[in-house]
């Protein structure tokens, strides 16, 4: 039996959803797509949540297409399936709708790798520089910022500006690196990293290869430097997935949160995809902070409309700048996913 909604109120003030039992006769997949309705809610999931969200959520995509689709809803409810710094960046872009997150612990090593007091001293170091921001930092560096990027549009945001212009690139520096190796920049990079990315193998990737010679290694561009100069692909998620759709190889290695593998599955099932080995005894490498939202708390943050994310008008309207800017970018560049 489900418990008392005074109850979840009070469990989700103390530690959120994360111990409340649910009728196992309950058909989740039913009770979410009725909730939907009812709210006019609509989900947005990372391509690394688990395959069951995936499966209800209404749009799936990378961080630039789920900033597209967060811009671009008619919802009241915006009910993000991803990490903290995606659910914020939902709310700056909508400040009159109710955005929830399953999980309000499903935060990002990335992120929380710079806080925005320590990059403020970074920053004034360098006061001659602009700072583009990827999407995966919190909205007090967002509040920092010049522009957002992402992934897949990175290079063009950092391309479009002059030559001459001194960049800080904020919190990745192996994407970072990857921008300057690509573009023959110099830009300053915040000692930043994914712990997903940061943890393949490349000494396991190489035996894989080995074991697998026809195989494609596709790699994302946060993963090491070593890691990417022996790959054959290297993209953002979205970038990825279109690859292995497009590519008339039968074989892929790749090197990202095994969250997109459900994906590159359901879109080639006669394909074999194998994820990259991380440097730990782990047969696959999944981010512990996407995997902790899961179809019951989804279920149970809709009908309940619990945990909210909030945020301070001044902070939101500061961050919203940067984000509106890499917003407008990605439009002229035709990067509409």
């Amino acid at each position: 039996m489900e418990v008392s909604s005074e109850k979840i109120f009070a469990q989700v003030s103390k530690n959120g959803f994360y111990d409340v039992e649910i009728d196992p006769r309950l058909d989740l997949f039913e009770e979410i797509n009725k909730l939907k309705k009812e709210k006019n809610a609509v989900i947005l999931a990372h391509y690394y949540q688990e395959p069951d969200i995936q499966d209800i959520a209404d749009y799936i995509g990378d961080s630039l297409g789920l900033a597209q689709a967060a811009a671009n809803t008619k919802a009241d409810i915006i009910v993000f399936a991803g990490v903290h710094f995606m659910a914020e960046t939902a709310k700056i872009l909508n400040p009159n709708k109710k955005v929830l997150l399953p999980d309000l612990r499903a935060g990002c090593s990335l992120s929380d790798s710079c806080p925005p007091q320590l990059f403020k001293k970074f920053k004034d170091k360098h006061p001659d520089h602009i700072v583009i921001s990827y999407i995966n930092c919190s909205a007090g560096i967002k509040a920092l910022s010049d522009i957002i990027c992402t992934s897949g549009n990175a290079k063009q945001i950092v391309d479009s500006l002059p030559i001459d212009q001194k960049i800080i690139f904020a919190p990745d520096k192996n994407l970072g690196a990857y921008i300057n190796k690509q573009s023959g920049r110099n830009m300053v990079l915040w000692n930043g990293a994914c712990m997903v990315h940061e943890i393949f193998s490349l000494e396991k990737i190489t035996r894989l290869k080995e074991r697998h010679p026809n195989a494609k290694f596709i790699a994302h561009p946060e993963c090491e430097e070593a890691v990417l100069g022996i790959a054959d692909f290297i993209g953002s998620t979205t970038q990825l997935l279109k690859y292995t759709e497009t590519n008339t190889s039968q074989e892929f290695i790749v090197a990202t949160e095994t969250g997109i593998l459900h994906q590159m599955q359901q879109r080639c099932p006669n394909k074999t995809f194998i994820p990259a080995p991380p440097n730990n005894s782990c047969a696959c490498n999944d981010c512990p902070h996407m995997k902790l939202n899961t179809l019951e708390k989804l279920y149970l943050c809709m009908k309940y409309e619990q945990p909210e994310i909030l945020m301070d008008e001044e902070l939101r309207l500061a961050a919203k700048k940067p984000i509106d800017k890499m917003l407008e970018l990605s439009k002229q560049f035709g990067l509409i996913t």
